[in-house]
């Protein structure tokens, strides 16, 4: 089942305690706004008793001095209960947006520090839903449920003594219909409940059908699927508003409900109050202060059912967000080393490098260079290794070209060496520091990494180049995009390097999107850079465009290359083959055509599928 289709209790204390926590810093404005409710809940019951005065000491008695003075306190609390409901409205958004804010951030910081493997078992529209969605729902519960609930109880406790203080039986008779309220609230709460969880069901749904299909919108229109996937919309649109049909019944039986029992009290009061009152038992100005008071007792009954369903959404919404924020960050800086398990033999390097955080903190990060990969090995899941045994070694400003089949572990060997997964046994040493003893920035900020498929971020060429490295100077994103032949094409936009970008880039080709990568890895002047298939997307000419600023950015610097193409790596200083998970041959591009191993069988498959390619132009 789909977390959004799991309701869950309806109150959790544990859920109530930890959300409560938000309000700690805000003591004082939640303070506040509590006494502001108290407050003007007491003047609420102050009215009623007004009336009563007026119409038993002064209107009776002819006395219109005195009936001045009774308006004039009324209208006083007429105004005090507006200042009071402002304080209270005011301060309690105030803290609401606030806690809203404090809460998005504390759930976008831990997403930037989840690793890969948590983004891999979590879609990003069920994250985006935490950080939206789910937090409105909260900010609901702080602004109208959990502290404004103290004046609904306190209007209904303080109504029930002043009834009972005016006089018993006519009190006994007014709240006689108490339990036909709770008969009536309880099928209520228990209906809404499941209306309430069959629409959220089907509103998860339709925002799970909308991301597949506005994704894959071109599929759709290229495969002419767009009566199938309307009629399927249709039917999960139509589930989902004969849900919402359902539980507006609830609501229209309930309110109207509340109101005929309302009017049932104040009749049962008219009657044997009228009768009391003519039997000189009952003063006239108790029996209107008790139907006024009745009427603010059942107001209060509705907004706490309808606080309800509040505090039903911010039950589940919390326990979602907290089991995010629960959810463990297995990649942390400088502690891997001391937690992971490193296998027997890595054991034994662990105990070889015993040595306190602080000698570890003194220790300069690495300059040189070189890495070297011990014994490695990596599995997902399980006993389902991808790497298994892999070792090898990079000096430093040395050219490593990586290549093997889809599935052998290429790309794996470059997430283990920028820790976004932590290997399960061996160890990755980059001069001489097991590279889990390193913080994460100090490590990743060793690498410029150029993927095949690039990201590029809303805003201007120029600031996806220096992504919001303020130290890289225009004429430095300049010079790096020369270097790389990309300035020709930037010239060329509107606005030039100031030119303002779609999501993701959507205005430019492909080959353009990896100049840009090749840009930004050279503006960041990088210890370390890795290609990661980088010159599969682009077209031959700038292909042997790349190639030759790759010489310019590679020079000085150790350099993982990753490829399909073998063209790319054959001036390589040395060649890794992966196979199945193990690295199988090592050496220079001439030394693996002389084994005539993997390497030189993919070297004959990739030019015999050329030279295929270029008979077929030919003809």
């Amino acid at each position: 089942m789909h977390e959004e289709d799991v309701l869950g209790k309806a109150y959790d204390a544990v859920l109530m305690r930890r959300l409560l926590g938000y309000l700690r810093p805000y003591k004082l404005q939640v303070g506040i706004a509590l006494i502001a409710i108290i407050a003007a809940s007491a003047l609420q019951l102050v009215q009623p008793w007004l009336v009563k005065l007026a119409i038993d000491r002064y209107i009776a008695a002819g006395d219109l001095q005195g009936l001045n003075w009774i308006a004039v306190a009324f209208l006083f609390t007429l105004l005090a209960s507006f200042a009071l409901e402002y304080v209270q409205t005011w301060t309690l958004q105030m803290t609401g947006q606030r806690i809203m804010y404090d809460m998005r951030m504390q759930i976008y910081q831990h997403l930037q520090r989840s690793d890969l493997q948590f983004y891999d078992r979590n879609p990003v529209g069920r994250l985006m839903t935490r950080v939206t969605t789910d937090v409105d729902v909260l900010n609901d519960l702080f602004t109208a449920g959990v502290v404004s609930i103290f004046g609904d109880v306190f209007t209904l406790i303080g109504i029930m003594i002043v009834l009972v203080l005016m006089d018993w039986r006519l009190a006994i008779v007014a709240l006689s219909v108490l339990p036909l309220i709770f008969l009536v609230t309880q099928w209520f709460r228990r209906n809404v409940r499941d209306s309430y969880r069959t629409v959220r069901l089907w509103i998860a749904r339709i925002n799970a059908f909308l991301q597949e299909h506005i994704t894959g919108m071109s599929t759709v229109q290229l495969f002419r699927r767009e009566g199938r996937t309307y009629a399927r919309f249709d039917e999960i649109n139509r589930t989902h508003r004969n849900a919402n049909v359902d539980s507006i019944f609830y609501y229209a039986v309930f309110y109207p409900a509340i109101e005929v029992i309302g009017a049932l009290a104040s009749a049962l009061i008219i009657w044997f109050g009228g009768l009391w009152t003519l039997q000189g038992a009952l003063t006239l100005g108790s029996l209107v202060a008790f139907l006024q008071y009745s009427q603010r007792f059942f107001r209060p009954i509705s907004d706490m059912s309808e606080k309800f369903n509040v505090l039903q959404a911010a039950m589940a919404s919390s326990e979602r967000i907290f089991k995010l924020l629960d959810t463990p960050v297995t990649i942390e800086s400088g502690s891997g080393a001391r937690r992971s398990a490193l296998g027997a033999r890595g054991s034994a390097l662990a105990s070889g490098r015993e040595s306190s955080t602080a000698a570890i903190a003194d220790r300069r990060s690495p300059t040189a260079g070189s890495i070297v990969f011990d014994n490695v090995s990596f599995a997902y899941t399980g006993t389902d290794f991808v790497l298994r045994d892999v070792s090898f070694e990079v000096e430093p400003g040395e050219r490593l070209g990586i290549v093997g089949a889809t599935g052998a572990g290429k790309s794996t060997l470059i997430n283990l060496l920028l820790r976004f997964y932590d290997v399960t046994s061996g160890r990755i040493v980059i001069d001489g520091i097991d590279i889990r003893e390193m913080e994460l920035a100090d490590l990743r900020g060793l690498f410029s990494l150029v993927l095949q498929d690039v990201h590029l971020f809303s805003g201007t060429l120029a600031s996806n180049i220096r992504l919001g490295n303020e130290e890289i100077s225009d004429e430095a994103v300049r010079a790096a995009a020369r270097a790389v032949h990309a300035h020709r094409f930037i010239a060329g936009l509107p606005g030039g390097y100031e030119h303002r970008l779609g999501e993701r880039g959507g205005t430019l080709s492909v080959g353009q999107k990896q100049l840009l990568s090749f840009a930004r890895a050279l503006a960041f002047d990088p210890r370390i850079l890795i290609l990661d298939e980088a010159t599969s997307s682009v077209d031959t000419e700038t292909e042997l465009l790349i190639r030759e600023a790759l010489h310019v950015l590679m020079a000085g610097r150790t350099t993982l290359a990753i490829a399909h193409r073998l063209s790319t790596i054959q001036d390589m200083d040395k060649i890794l083959v992966l196979h199945k998970g193990r690295l199988r041959e090592m050496g220079t591009h001439q030394e693996l055509l002389a084994n005539r191993g993997i390497y030189y069988r993919l070297y004959q498959l990739q030019y015999q599928d050329q030279d295929r390619e270029s008979l077929k132009s030919e003809v």
